[in-house]
């Protein structure tokens, strides 16, 4: 994903921090040791997200263990003890990882495309491993690919069609991490978080792909010197709402546990992430 997800540090309690960082050290952890190394370089914090997120619909306890960091042997970090972390936010982090990679050697010519292949080529088993274990998964992010793909061959200029894809591979994802069947404030949750990650990321980049004449659905209501005013007008009232929609739908879900992390998310975290990115 994008890395947009994410706690806002200096509004929570110390432990619930230290908890949040666990699960990521997990997560990059378990990456490593199922996948090979290529995908934790990838890892974002959407991902952490997500893995508390199903981890929050379940009751139970999560302790810690501290080890030294693989990354960084100097240093200790805290991991969930064995167990503790679902297999389904790590196998999700390697397919995208490799689905991106044939999206991105699909758009770059042989010789600008030679490091993706490169990368691609140290992914594939982990991804067939991880494709094996979760075809839904798969299925989810294949299906989004191929959606955006031909949104931009289309040059779409509508930001809710172009939001779409990545609403609706989120809305998939976010199903997935239900318990017990019931789906659909998981799925409201994942469509307008999706639809919120899309719209900031497009606003982010707007600059660089006019630049680079790459796809954006905000091109087409770019002038000169216009830019900050497109983000003003036609940008924040449609993120405004989905953090809005997203914590409503937040509320609707029946959370065991670490709802202090999951609401610092919701409610402070992507209106702050927003603030960072657009201003």
């Amino acid at each position: 994903m994008f890395g947009y997800v994410k706690a806002y540090k200096p509004e929570l309690r110390i432990k619930e921090f230290e908890f949040y960082k666990a699960v990521y050290c997990s997560l990059c952890r378990d990456l490593g040791k199922k996948y090979g190394i290529v995908p934790r370089f990838s890892l974002s914090y959407d991902f952490t997200f997500l893995a508390l997120l199903q981890m929050s619909l379940v009751g139970g306890c999560a302790p810690t263990e501290r080890k030294r960091c693989v990354c960084n042997p100097l240093k200790k970090c805290n991991y969930l003890s064995a167990g503790g972390l679902p297999e389904m936010p790590t196998a999700a982090a390697q397919i995208m990882l490799y689905c991106k990679l044939n999206d991105n050697i699909a758009d770059e010519g042989f010789f600008k495309g030679l490091g993706y292949r490169f990368l691609r080529l140290f992914s594939k088993k982990g991804y067939k491993k991880a494709a094996k274990k979760f075809p839904m998964v798969d299925e989810i992010f294949k299906e989004y690919i191929a959606s955006q793909t031909e949104l931009e061959s289309k040059n779409e200029t509508d930001i809710d069609l172009a939001a779409e894809p990545t609403a609706k591979m989120l809305s998939k994802l976010f199903a997935l991490c239900s318990p017990d069947g019931e789906t659909r404030a998981l799925e409201r949750l994942g469509y307008v978080v999706g639809r919120w990650i899309y719209i900031l990321d497009a606003a982010a980049d707007l600059t660089k792909d006019i630049k680079k004449k790459r796809y954006n659905p905000f091109k087409s209501e770019f002038k000169e010197n216009n830019i900050n005013e497109i983000l003003k007008q036609r940008v924040l009232p449609s993120l405004n709402m989905c953090i809005g929609e997203a914590q409503n739908a937040f509320e609707l879900l029946n959370i065991q546990r670490f709802k202090n992390i999951l609401g610092n998310i919701i409610y402070v975290g992507l209106e702050e992430t927003q603030k960072a990115v657009i201003g």
